[in-house]
C-alpha cells in the first residue's frame, strides 16, 4: 500500500465534493477499476516515503475538502449547480458513507473509525486524527467553520454552526487553534493558504436545512474562489463529499473531485469515506489511520489524464 506523498503533477487539484468552475464542461465517460479493494496510488504519483527526503511545505500539495450534508447521489444530480460540477469533473458513482447519523461519518473521514458512536452527541476522544497527524508532521492546516464565532468558540457557537459537523472539536476534548470561523478563508486564499483546508458550511449552505439548489449555488461560489487562488493554480486538489445519504437509502453519496487538468469522467469503483482519508494521508506521506489502512485510494479520480 503506498504511503508516500503523491507527486504533485503540475496543475493537479483535488476536492471531496466539487464544483467545476471557470472551464468548459467536457463529455463524461465512465471507467471502472478492478483488482483488490486496497490498491496503491499509481507509481507516477509517488514521492519518497522517508519524510527526510521531502522539503516540507515546499513540496506538499494544497488539498481542499468541502463536506456537504444528507444528500444521496441521485437527488444531488437533479440539482443543476451540483450536476454541472459533476459533469465537468471526476465523479465517483459508487462512493458510500459508512454510518448514520452525521457525526460518525465526520469521525470516519478524519480518524478512520466511528468510535462506535451512533448518535450526534459530544464525546471527548483521543487525539488520534488527521489534524493531529498534520500538526505533528509540520503540515499547515486549517478547518473553516461557517457560523462559528470567535466569542462563542467551537463548542458553543449558535446556528447555523453545528458542533456535530466539526470533527476536530472531539479529538482531545476541544478544538485546536487550527479551527477558525469561515470568514478567515478569503484572506487566507488571497495570502498564505494552508496546505490542507477543510470547510464545513453552516446548516443552510450544506443542504441540511435549505433547498439543495440554494446549497449548490453557495457551493459554486465557494469553489470559484478556491480555484482563483494562487494555492490552487500552483497545484492543488479539491474534494467535495456528502456525509451521508437521504435516509432510507443505501448511503450512496456523491464525491466530486476537481483537478486543474481533469476531465469529466465517472468512476464506478467502490469507495467510501475511508478511501478519502487514505488518499489525503498518502498525498501528505502520513500513516493511514484505522480503517483507512485497508481502503482503496482514489487513484483514478486524481490522476492526470493520459496524453
Amino acid at each position: 500500500m503506498g504511503r508516500g506523498l503523491a507527486t504533485f503533477i503540475a496543475g493537479t487539484v483535488f476536492v471531496a465534493a466539487i464544483v467545476a468552475c471557470g472551464g468548459n464542461a467536457t463529455q463524461s465517460k465512465t471507467t471502472e477499476q478492478t483488482g483488490p479493494a486496497a490498491s496503491p496510488l499509481s507509481a507516477a504519483l509517488i514521492l519518497p516515503t522517508d519524510p527526510r527526503q521531502r522539503s516540507g511545505a515546499a513540496t506538499a500539495p494544497h488539498l481542499f475538502v468541502i463536506v456537504m450534508e444528507n444528500t444521496g447521489l441521485g437527488r444531488a444530480l437533479r440539482s443543476q449547480p451540483i450536476a454541472g460540477l459533476a459533469s465537468a469533473n471526476a465523479l465517483a458513482t459508487n462512493y458510500r458513507a459508512v454510518a448514520r447519523p452525521s457525526l460518525p461519518n465526520y469521525l470516519a473521514l478524519t480518524s478512520g473509525r466511528t468510535w462506535a458512536i451512533t448518535d450526534n452527541g459530544y464525546y471527548a476522544l483521543p487525539a488520534e486524527d488527521l489534524g493531529t497527524q498534520l500538526t505533528t508532521a509540520g503540515v499547515s492546516w486549517r478547518a473553516y467553520m461557517e457560523g462559528m464565532t470567535v466569542d462563542a468558540g467551537c463548542m458553543r457557537s449558535p446556528y447555523p454552526y453545528a458542533l456535530k459537523h466539526n470533527p476536530f472539536a472531539y479529538y482531545g476534548g476541544g478544538c485546536p487553534t487550527n479551527v477558525v470561523p469561515i470568514e478567515a478563508l478569503d484572506a487566507d486564499l488571497e495570502g498564505v493558504t494552508p496546505n490542507f483546508v477543510w470547510i464545513t458550511p453552516g446548516l443552510c449552505h450544506d443542504g441540511h436545512d435549505c433547498a439543495l439548489d440554494v446549497a449548490g449555488a453557495w457551493l459554486d461560489g465557494l469553489v470559484s474562489r478556491i480555484v482563483a487562488s494562487d494555492a490552487w493554480r500552483s497545484g492543488g486538489m479539491l474534494f467535495i463529499v456528502w456525509d451521508e445519504g437521504d435516509g432510507g437509502d443505501t448511503n450512496l453519496v456523491p464525491l466530486i473531485v476537481l483537478t486543474k487538468h481533469g476531465t469529466g469522467i465517472r468512476v464506478e469503483s467502490e469507495y467510501d469515506h475511508y478511501s478519502l482519508l487514505a488518499t489525503i494521508e498518502d498525498l501528505f506521506g502520513l500513516p493511514r489511520l484505522g480503517a483507512a489502512a485497508a481502503a482503496r485510494p482514489l487513484t483514478q479520480l486524481i490522476a492526470s489524464p493520459s496524453r
